[in-house]
């Protein structure tokens, strides 16, 4: 019988994990995080951030199948405990004050643009602005003289 016939005992499974191995071992696991970024950068470029949200939800979708609510509930309670053990509890203070900023300034912005639709759909120019400007400039008054009006003191 001939090497041909007799394939060998290892599986491709263990062929691909002995060649993964020998290349970890030989270029280090920088290596691994280096083609995995760039994969992940083609595969965003190819198919875009929409991709890896939806893979996610799907993922995530799966886990709490397989191992219910429960499980994020503890997982997120570790991972909590961890932070306030290595960043301290103001860190949660500083986040949330951060986040509170962040969500009035977009409330703000949503409101400004709430009015300004509101505004253009009636035709008018929103409160506190000026109107547009005319044109051309307006000629000074007859009784001052060119250059002397208000605001060139």
């Amino acid at each position: 019988m001939s090497d041909k016939d007799n394939k060998g005992s290892m599986t491709v499974a263990e062929a691909g994990r002995k060649g993964g191995e020998t290349v970890r071992n030989e270029r280090g696991r920088e290596f691994y995080e280096t083609i995995g970024r760039k994969g992940g950068a083609t595969v965003k470029a190819e198919r875009g951030r929409s991709f890896y949200e939806e893979i996610g939800r799907k993922g995530g979708e799966t886990v709490k199948a397989e191992r219910g609510a429960k499980f994020y509930e503890e997982i997120g309670k570790k991972g909590g405990d961890r932070v306030k053990a290595t960043r301290g509890p103001n860190f949660y203070e500083e986040i949330g004050r951060k986040g509170g900023q962040k969500v009035k300034k977009l409330i703000e912005e949503g409101k400004r643009a709430a009015r300004a639709a509101m505004v253009a759909a009636e035709g008018g120019t929103p409160e506190g602005t000026a109107p547009a400007a005319p044109s051309a400039p307006a000629a000074p008054p007859a009784s001052e003289p060119a250059g002397q009006g208000q605001g060139n003191e």
